[in-house]
Parts: structure tokens; C-alpha cells; sequence
């Protein structure tokens, strides 16, 4: 891809020529103008040559494929840059695996830093199990070490860090041997994270935003609250954001709300709505997803956080202060929970205005026919992790591990969510899976579960566009006049387009289609790479070399 010397300017006119451009306005177009940050045309070559003289910069394509840049619904910034940057367990095949990197992240770095990983999963071990406490006591050398799993729903951690939480003992999901969960690890979480320099916090947040960058992710939804980050960590990020060329960052803040003082400390921190991983339940991986029924491997139902009345309550309060809510609901029950509470909401304020609020539940994975149609009914956004199913999901994954697998096969139904009229926005949960927009939508398109799939052209969709409707936007996501020009650059082989019937993906080279292609996300087919990722109008990533 070559590209003119023109300088960088806020208000430069740049004319793309010579590639694909993914647009609705133009299923055939190869060029488009991007003035004072917005795009101003799409179009065919031979339009082009007409705004070739009166721009500032032509850029050649070379034949790459230009879409709208991808919103990740759902990431944790600043663990994703201490994930990035520290003790990465995602890839211990073993339990002596992960211990031996713990030894050696412990030599290699500085002592009396408390030490910070992420991504271990005992249910790919052959042991089955995650390290006592008396083993990670030893590997670690008696130094303070987290370690969440990698649904960062529990932990294990060493008695060094137990030692700087006073009464940790007495608290609920506290558990001598075994990981711990619910109050016993927010305050041995929020404890290690305190220990974090702010310096290193910043590191950690600028290296997950220009990984974003990388893969062509334009915007992040933050899912912060007092249960899993901080108030400093929260409007830091969001200022760092605001403040250098990157993604753009809207953060959400999971605090209940009761009334319009709560929902004015919430818009103070700078969030766009009280949502995110507000918990109404925990995860299927740590046994603490709230289910109807006992898990199919532990004699216990998982644990609730909020019931309906809460929700009710919380709903309520944020529609009449035109503030968004919404919650981290997994199991079947939690989700009960969500739509009764949010149906009962809907009666007390009016279902206009509820469906109006767009309100938006995380993650919403183990869905019934009914609380579907709810869904549809009261207007409320699904926001997805496809990359879970392809973490667990199938016969013989941890999802058919913990419910058996009958009920393994219901979870993260998107086709019927769609078929229902259900608003989708896929994110990742990073760093619970990794930022990989092309990759998450393969998992869509390729769920391990026939009936589930979606096409490539709807997953995409939910990955671009969806990510700004769940928070209210409608004029963004797409590349058509007037719309932000918020775009990525991806080197590609050729394009198709996905024609599904109700049994399985065809695909069609035909342009009588008249639908934009887009990649062959086949599995085992090459992703696209990203050149350039643009947002507003402004560069903030180009692939070195190119």
C-alpha cells in the first residue's frame, strides 16, 4: 500500500483508490473520501479520478480491503496490558507448566512487586485441578502472586497476598485449599491491583489499546466497577484515551443505581451507563454461573448475586435518569432473573420507554426459547462472546464438562437471537479470550453447534455496527457519507459472499449478488492482516513495512 507525503491534519481530505471498500452504499465500490474525519463518498475508479486533484493525501490500496474498523463490545483494558506485558499462564499445557512459569516470572523480575497472571485452565490439565496453595506458596519464593483463571471469576494466590487482606479468612468464597471466589477474591483482586504503580497501570492500558489497534479494532466498550477494577483505573483509561491517537474508549460503570444522585456519580466518572459486569451471576468455569438446575459435575446450582427485585430496581432508576443499564448474566437462572426483573421494570416506568434505553445484558449464554423472545420483547441488547463457544464449547469441552451435554448444546444460541429480532454486539471479554475480531467472528460462523451458526456477513455486522447500537449509536459502525471514518486496512485473498440456507454456509463469488464480500473465514483459511487502522479520520496503527 503507498501512500502520498502530505502531512498528518485533522482536516486533510484523503481519497482511498484501487481496493475494495466494504460499504452498503456500494456493494461494488473500490475508492472512498474521508474529509474533516468523516467519510464523504464511496464510489467506483473511474468516479475517483474526479476528486483525485482537490484532495491532500491518495492513498493506492494495492488491491486491500477497507472496512469499518470493529468495536470489541466487552474488554477489561488495563488486564489485558498486564496480560500483554506480565505473566501470561494462557499457554501452560500442564499443571507443572504453569508453576514452572511462575518460577521463572518470579527470577526474572524485580522482588516485592506483587506478581500479576492470568489464563490457567484446569480443565485442559491432565491433573484436572489448579495448584494448591502450598504449591504456588513454593514456586512463587514467598512473593504476593494472583492468579485468576481465566474467566477471572475465582483465583489462586499465595499466602503472602492473603497476608495483605486482614479478615480474607471469614469472608464468603474463601476456601483454604481451593481457589478462591465471590467477596474472599474481589478483595484479594482489588488488593493486587492497589499494589500496581501507576506508571505500570498507564504501560499496561497504552499496550492493550495499540494491540487493539493492531487488529483493526477502533473502539472498545471498558467494563469496569468497585468489583473488578477501581475508580482510578476507570477515568485514568479514559482520559489516557481521550488524550492520544488509539481507539476510542467508552467505559462502563457496574454500580447499582437507585436514583438520580447514584446515576450522577456514574456520569461523572465518565461512563456512558451502569452496565457492564454489574453480576447477576459468576461463570460456568468456576461453578459460580446461577442455574435451575445443579451442575452436572458439582452438587449446587452456582451462586446469585441479584435477583429480580434488584434488577427491577436498577432498571428503573437508570430509565428514568436516561442512563443505560444492563448486567453479566450466564446462567439460565440469572438470565430468568434479568427478565422478570427487567419486565417488571418495564411495567412500573412504561415498555417504551425501556425498549427506548436500549438496555444490554453481557455475555447471555445459556438462553431459553423464552427468555429469547423476552429479549426481543423488551428490547434488550445481546452482547456475546463467540470466542467462548470455540474455547469450550463442543462434546467434549468444559461446557458439557459442568452442565452435561444436552444442556451444553443450548448455550450461545445466535441464530436464534437474530432470527427474533435480538440486537448482537460481539466482543471478547479480553483478556478472558483475546482481542481477535476476524477470529471471533469465525467462531460465530463456525459455532461448534450447527443450528447456532450465523453468517459472516451477520457476525460482522454484530462486530462493527452492533458494538455502537448497544450503546445507543445509529450513524456509526458502516461506511457510508457522513458516518465517522473509523476504518481498518486488511491485506486479504478473495472475497466471497456467505448465502446460508437453513442448513449449512454456501458461498458465492456472484457479483449479481449485489452484497459486499467479505473474507473467507473458513476454518483453517488465512485471517486477514491489518495495514492501517483509522479513527475519526486519524492513522493509529500502519503495519511496520508496509
Amino acid at each position: 500500500m503507498t501512500e502520498s507525503t502530505a502531512p498528518q491534519s485533522e482536516h486533510r481530505t484523503v481519497l482511498l483508490r484501487g481496493g475494495d471498500v466494504h460499504s452498503p452504499a456500494d456493494p461494488f465500490a473500490t475508492a472512498m473520501v474521508v474529509e474533516r474525519g468523516h467519510v464523504a463518498w464511496v464510489g467506483s475508479e473511474g468516479a475517483a479520478d474526479a476528486f483525485a486533484s482537490g484532495v491532500d493525501e491518495v492513498i493506492d490500496l494495492e488491491g486491500a480491503l477497507v472496512t469499518p474498523a470493529f468495536t470489541d463490545a466487552h474488554v477489561h483494558t488495563t488486564s489485558t496490558g498486564l496480560a500483554l506485558t506480565g505473566l501470561d499462564l494462557s499457554g501452560a499445557r500442564t499443571l507443572g507448566d504453569a508453576l514452572a512459569l511462575v518460577r521463572g516470572h518470579v527470577a526474572a523480575h524485580p522482588a516485592g512487586r506483587v506478581v500479576l497472571g492470568h489464563g490457567w485452565d484446569a480443565t485442559r490439565w491432565p491433573e484436572r485441578r489448579p495448584p494448591s496453595r502450598a504449591e504456588l506458596d513454593e514456586a512463587a519464593a514467598g512473593r504476593p502472586v494472583y492468579l485468576p483463571r481465566i474467566d477471572v471469576h475465582s483465583a489462586v494466590v499465595t499466602t503472602a497476598l492473603l497476608d495483605l487482606v486482614p479478615g480474607v479468612t471469614a469472608m464468603a468464597g474463601y476456601h483454604p485449599e481451593g481457589p478462591l471466589t465471590g467477596a474472599a477474591h474481589h478483595a484479594v483482586r482489588a488488593a493486587a491491583h492497589d499494589a500496581v504503580p501507576p506508571a505500570q497501570r498507564a504501560d499496561a492500558q497504552r499496550a492493550a489499546l495499540r494491540h487493539a489497534a493492531s487488529l483493526g479494532i477502533g473502539t472498545v466498550h471498558e467494563c469496569g466497577g468497585p468489583d473488578i477494577s477501581d475508580e482510578e483505573d476507570f477515568t485514568g483509561l479514559l482520559k489516557l484515551a481521550a488524550e492520544q491517537p488509539g481507539p476510542r474508549v467508552f467505559g462502563y460503570w457496574a454500580q447499582q443505581v437507585a436514583d438520580e444522585k447514584d446515576a450522577r456519580r456514574v456520569r461523572e466518572l465518565g461512563a456512558v451507563g451502569a452496565a457492564g459486569d454489574l453480576f447477576v451471576d459468576g461463570s460456568l468455569g468456576s461453578h459460580t454461573a446461577c442455574l435451575h438446575e445443579p451442575y452436572a459435575d458439582a452438587p449446587h446450582t452456582g451462586t446469585a448475586h441479584l435477583d429480580a427485585a434488584q434488577i427491577a430496581a436498577h432498571v428503573a432508576a437508570c430509565t428514568e435518569a436516561g442512563l443505560q443499564a444492563g448486567f453479566h448474566a450466564i446462567g439460565d437462572a440469572a438470565l430468568s432473573a434479568v427478565v422478570d426483573g427487567v419486565r417488571a421494570a418495564a411495567e412500573r416506568v412504561g415498555v417504551g420507554r425501556v425498549r427506548a434505553a436500549r438496555h444490554r445484558v453481557e455475555h447471555a449464554e445459556m438462553l431459553t426459547p423464552e427468555t429469547i423472545a423476552a429479549f426481543a420483547e423488551l428490547g434488550l441488547t445481546a452482547s456475546v462472546q463467540p470466542a467462548f463457544d470455540a474455547a469450550w464449547g463442543g462434546d467434549e469441552g468444559m461446557y458439557a464438562e459442568r452442565l452435561g451435554a444436552g444442556r451444553a448444546a443450548t448455550l450461545n444460541p445466535y441464530a436464534a437471537l437474530l432470527r427474533a429480532g435480538v440486537p448482537l454486539a460481539f466482543g471478547s471479554d479480553s483478556p478472558v479470550t483475546p482481542l481477535d475480531p476476524w477470529g471471533t467472528v469465525r467462531a460465530a460462523a463456525f459455532h461448534r453447534t450447527l443450528e447456532h451458526r450465523v453468517s459472516v456477513r451477520a457476525g460482522f455486522t454484530a462486530h462493527t455496527r452492533g458494538g455502537w447500537r448497544a450503546m445507543g449509536r445509529d450513524d456509526a459502525g458502516t461506511l457510508v457519507p457522513g458516518a465517522p471514518a473509523d476504518y481498518a486496512v486488511w491485506r486479504t485473498d478473495e472475497l466471497l459472499v456467505q448465502a446460508p440456507d437453513d442448513r449449512v454456509a454456501r458461498w458465492s463469488t456472484d457479483p449479481r449478488s449485489g452484497t459486499p464480500g467479505l473474507p473467507d473465514l473458513s476454518p483453517g483459511a488465512d485471517l486477514p492482516v491489518c495495514l492501517r487502522t483509522v479513527v475519526l479520520g486519524q492513522t493509529v496503527y500502519v503495519r511496520p513495512n508496509e
